[in-house]
């Protein structure tokens, strides 16, 4: 099958870091490319994952709730119906 050049846009530091994760796994970044593009075709599915950070004022607060939940502190009981737990809400 001939080759064909297909030409994208991206940032220079994307390219960059790309190519360098494709060389430590020991291929060229027009593998991977390529990779992805048959697994495109072949499930007709696109997959992104991102891994967010959190800012500190959150990770400090699910720790907290973590803590509480691990000690069963500021917990709310269970509920059988919604009445039940709209009693609970309005006494407190």
């Amino acid at each position: 099958m001939a080759k064909v050049v297909i030409n994208i846009k991206a940032d220079r530091e994307t390219k960059e870091k790309a190519q360098k994760v494709a060389k430590e796994l020991g291929m060229p970044l027009s593998t991977v490319v390529n990779a992805y593009l048959k697994q495109f075709i072949r499930t007709k599915e696109v997959h992104f994952f991102v891994e967010g950070t959190l800012k500190k004022t959150v990770r400090k607060r699910l720790d907290k709730i973590a803590e509480d939940v691990k000690k069963g502190r500021n917990l709310s009981p269970a509920f059988s119906n919604v009445e039940e737990a709209i009693k609970y809400l309005n006494a407190k």
